[in-house]
């Protein structure tokens, strides 16, 4: 999925509350597919994919986390379980998907302070690498970086120029290099990568 790219602004004013950042719970789900409807101006897919990726087996669990202000859901991060494709073995690895942010509270740092949150809780998880599809210029300051030209290789062609990024964290060894594979629920929703007009529109075709 490719989350919306929702640059560093003012931060949360005074007046609007406290800021927290913590997991989701259970209690929280209706507010996050609410929150990822309108954050991607679609009110099944991206909903849909959380819910998914909540209920599927995998290897490493899903680390979710919410924003809160005055107890209101205002952002949500997931990282969920995806394989890479290394030459001596596979190795589990974090796909970071979605991040989204309610629209009137975008461009207030609370992405960053989510992508910085989950990147953190991969790490002491001993995750030694985390994948997406978004913006270079959003991420490429937060602590990924291209992941292609570090040396792996897409599970698409259909990602737009720059997309495909990676985040080298302190488990990283230099042998797990190689093709970075989505889990089943990915390709089941079809959320890997853009089709059609949309890809088109994101490398200048159209």
């Amino acid at each position: 999925m490719t989350p919306p790219d929702v640059p560093d602004g003012p931060r949360i004013a005074s007046g609007d509350g406290e800021l927290a950042l913590r997991e989701e719970t259970a209690a929280d789900h209706a507010a996050v597919r609410a929150l990822h409807a309108r954050a991607f101006g679609d009110p099944d897919r991206v909903p849909a994919l959380v819910d998914a990726l909540r209920q599927a087996k995998a290897a490493l669990a899903p680390l979710s986390y919410v924003a809160a202000v005055d107890d209101r859901i205002v952002g949500h991060v997931m990282l969920s379980a995806c394989r890479l494709d290394a030459p001596p073995r596979l190795v589990d690895v974090l796909s970071l998907s979605p991040l989204g942010v309610l629209p009137e509270f975008q461009r207030r740092g609370i992405g960053t302070r989510l992508v910085r949150h989950a990147l953190a809780a991969a790490d002491d998880h001993g995750v030694p690498l985390v994948f997406l599809e978004g913006s270079p210029s959003f991420y490429g300051k937060r602590g990924f970086a291209s992941a292609e030209a570090a040396g792996f290789r897409a599970p698409t062609l259909r990602y737009p120029d720059g997309a495909f990024q990676v985040a080298r964290l302190s488990a990283h060894e230099p042998w797990m290099t190689g093709t970075f594979v989505y889990s089943e629920t990915f390709w089941a929703l079809d959320c890997v990568g853009l089709r059609g007009d949309r890809l088109r529109a994101a490398r200048g075709e159209i």
